[in-house]
Order: C-alpha cells, then structure tokens, then sequence
C-alpha cells in the first residue's frame, strides 16, 4: 500500500469510529453535530430542484417518441410494483407549465430535468425528430421566461429500446451512438442553455440495469456491466466534446451518485476493501474524465483489455476537463473484504447498504438517514477533484404522507431531513469545497423506477389517480423559506 492509500485507509477508520459513535448515541448525535454547522450559504447560491423526463413527462407514445428501455421494463408483468408504469407519470408532457408554476412559488432559480433521449431520435440514431426537439425548446424557454436557470441531463436512463436490442451500453458503439444524439440536442438547445449534465448515475444505470438487474433493462451479466461502464466513460468524453463543439461557452458536467465507504470492521482487509469500492463506486467514472485513466487499484491493470474491451487511445477518448461534478447523495454505504468476490475478477469485495435498525433513523424507502454523511462525501469528492465546482444534482427522502382532510401535508419528517442534511452541507461548503448551487430531490412526487408510485420524494403532492394536481407540501413551503433567505431556517 502507498502513502496516499494508508492516508485513504486511515481516514476510512476514522470515520468508520466516527460512525459508530453516532449510530450508539442515536439520532441525538446527529443532530447535535448539524446544530454546529452554520446553515449560512454563500451570495448567488442557487436553489433548485430536480425531475427526470421518464419520471414525469408521460406521454409515452406521443409525437413520434420511440419506446425506451424503461417502456418496455415497466410493460413487463412484475418488474416494477403494482405494474406500475410511467405512461402518465405527472403528464409533464402536456402541464410543464404547471411544474414552472411550482418552481417560482417555491422560490426557486435553477432546474435540472432531463431530455428523453427516444423522444430525440426514437430509434436512438438517425435524424432528429422535429416535435421532440420542440418540446424541450418550449420548456427550456418556459423556464428562462420565469427567471430560472435551466441546466438539462443528456441522459438519466431512457436509452431507445432498439439500441439495447442492439446489445445496449455494453455495445460499444452506443457511446457512438450518444454522441451523435448530444450533437443534435447541443446544435437545437445550447444557444439558450449554459450549463449540461451529460449522465445521471453511471454507476446506478449500469449496475442495476446490466449486474443486479432490478431496474431496465433487467440484465445480470456481470462482465457485460463491466462492458457498459467502459461504453458510458467513452461516451462521456464524446459528449463532452460534442457539446463543446456546439457551443464553446457552455459548462459541462455529469451528475454522480457518491457515498462514504464505511469500513465494516477496523480489520486491514475491510479498511482496503472500502478504498477499493471508493474507487469503483465513487470515482470510476469522474476520475476518467478527469485524468484518461481508471483509478489506481479499482481494476487489475492486466484484466482492463480482456474485461473492460479497452483500445489503445481509450483514455483519450475518455478525456473530458469538466467544467464542474454533479454529486447525488442519499445514504453511506458499509463495506465488507470478500473473499468469494462478486462474480468478477479483481473485485474482491462486497458492498452493502449502512444498516444499522434501531439506531439510524430511514426514511420510508429504508435508506439510511446519516447527514454527516454529505459532508463527509462533498468534503472528500471536492478533495479527490481537485476542488472543482459543484452541483449538488439530487439529494432528498422518501416520505409518503398523505394529504389530510384539508388536502394539506405535513411532512414534518421530510423538514428534518432537508434542514440536516443543509446544514452539513453548509458546514462543507464553509470548510472549502466549492459548492454552488443544491437541486433537491424531487420537485414533485413521480414515478419512483421498479417502486412505481409507492414512493413520493417530492416537495409538492401529486394527484397521480386523479387530476394531476400538484399541491405543496409543508416541506415545500419551508424549502421555499430557505431558498428566499439563502439559509436555513
């Protein structure tokens, strides 16, 4: 091991016993150390919120849009519960302008959707379709009318059904074909749009889609997701380029789900097996960007042709100087040293979600409530990128209260979980990393992947059986609050 990982690893144990102090002391402790952040946020900070076009827009069929990946999963019996579909979702297709209407009462300055990459080319290649495109002109332009900074996703897990037919991002030439797909969307939007992020979740889309299989395009083939990661990194870089190309003023980022990586035990093994899942987990698809080569100690070097189908000039390709990350954070992860593996060479070990029942709050989804957690990731990320600016992309809890008798909901627990997790990020952003702007997840309740409809994280309460009505919730309300005072209240 060398100097930098014994650093890595040491950090790991300290936080490992960090950890395990809050998770004895109960939630108590966790709000003693958010109480010590200053909740204060810098000038120009923007507030936002954030929606995703499968999660929300409907219209599944409409005006030329081809069937996606996430069609056809959810029009397969039992893959997503209650054979739950996002045919309708919120309809945003056709009530974006509702969701405007939401974003200005909730005071806020940015939103972060995403373009339905069937919606653009329905079989993911070839000519634009003219409708598609002029949708998302029409909302981005809603948008700027009502004051808010647009910063649309090329890409948050929509890929057109006939590329996956085609072999999906194991294929490599999928990265061939999404670069083409952000040509065409940056020549019809960059003259309005400033701000891009490339892919939402890499890791969650390839994982869960192509190796666990829970989510579309329901595959279990480890080293074909081993493929994909390879493909999506490719990709990246092209999109990069062809987004800057369109336009060379244009920032450029990709959204990346992160967590800490809590060691199970202070054994030598868990503490290097956390490193290695950082690694793979945390910086497999930004380091690439960043620095043309996977990090050190994810990947046996010798494995990457044979598992990856790296070429020569790869790492060039994968080449993208973001301009700043996007960082989603939900709950830490525990990880454990393997010694069977996990069905793939040269990753030795296991990761699991933090469990830790009786002790650590969840919310209604089961996710692990652990706030110190953001700081600890943002502070870490901003480390491990040479503090580039960043985004906060997604963070937020599930809580299915319903409305009352009044139609009102009081969602208290909600409000406990966004004022926590702020005042981390306060604490982050005070101790130096770079944050400017925080996208919470979601704008409205939608259609929550394989759990359908079970799951709301929004801020406002959508009517899904009936009139599609968005009604605000309290935490909306307090939100609104501390987007206006630019801290929390």
């Amino acid at each position: 091991m060398n100097r930098r990982d014994l650093l890595q690893s040491t950090l790991a144990l300290t936080a490992l016993t960090a950890y395990r102090d809050s998770v004895s002391q109960g939630a108590s402790a966790l709000n003693e150390r958010s109480a010590a952040a200053t909740g204060e946020f810098p000038a120009g900070f923007l507030w936002g919120a954030a929606t995703a076009a499968y999660q929300v827009e409907g219209a599944w069929n409409e005006d030329g849009k081809g069937e996606s990946v996430w069609d056809r999963f959810a029009h397969t019996a039992g893959k997503v519960q209650n054979g739950d579909t996002g045919d309708v979702a919120c309809d945003s297709y056709h009530r974006y302008g509702d969701d405007i209407a939401l974003l200005k009462k909730l005071n806020l300055k940015s939103y972060r959707y995403s373009i339905a990459w069937p919606r653009i080319q329905p079989n993911g290649r070839g000519a634009a379709n003219a409708k598609g495109l002029d949708y998302y002109k029409r909302l981005t332009d809603a948008v700027l009318e009502a004051g808010i900074r647009p910063i649309p996703t090329l890409y948050h897990w929509d890929l057109p059904q006939t590329l996956e037919d085609a072999g999906g991002w194991p294929n490599r030439d999928t990265a061939e074909r999404f670069a083409e797909y952000a040509q065409i969307v940056a020549h019809a939007l960059s003259d309005r749009v400033a701000q891009w992020t490339i892919f939402n979740e890499p890791k969650t889309f390839t994982g869960v889609g192509y190796w666990i299989g829970v989510h579309a395009p329901g595959r279990r083939e480890p080293l074909q997701f081993l493929r994909a990661t390879h493909t999506v990194n490719l990709a990246q870089g092209m999109a990069f380029r062809a987004l800057k190309a369109a336009r060379s003023s244009v920032e450029v980022g990709s959204a990346f789900d992160v967590a800490p990586m809590f060691p199970a035990t202070n054994s030598y093994a868990d503490i290097a097996a956390a490193e290695r899942w950082h690694k793979f987990q945390n910086l497999w698809f930004v380091h690439t960007a960043l620095h043309g080569r996977y990090p050190d100690g994810a990947l046996q070097p010798d494995q990457q042709a044979t598992l990856l189908g790296f070429r020569d000039g790869d790492g060039e390709i994968m080449r993208a100087a973001l301009d700043f990350i996007g960082l989603n954070y939900y709950s830490p992860w525990i990880v454990r040293h393997s010694a069977q593996g996990n069905g793939i060479p040269g990753l030795d070990l296991e990761g699991s979600w933090a469990d830790a029942p009786g002790h650590q709050p969840v919310t209604d989804i089961g996710w692990e409530i652990f706030p110190e957690g953001f700081y600890d990731i943002v502070t870490r990320m901003s480390r491990e990128t040479g503090n580039l600016p960043i985004e906060i992309t997604e963070n937020g809890a599930s809580y299915n209260t319903a409305p009352d008798a009044r139609g009102e909901v009081h969602d208290s627990k909600r409000i406990a979980y966004l004022r926590s997790h702020l005042q981390e990020l306060s604490r982050a952003i005070h101790d130096g990393a770079r944050v400017r702007a925080y996208h919470c997840w979601s704008l409205m309740d939608n259609f929550e992947w394989a759990y359908g409809y079970t799951q709301r994280f929004g801020l406002a309460h959508v009517d899904f059986a009936g009139s599609q009505k968005r009604t605000i919730k309290d935490s909306g309300q307090w939100y609104a609050q501390v987007a206006a005072a630019n801290r929390v209240v």
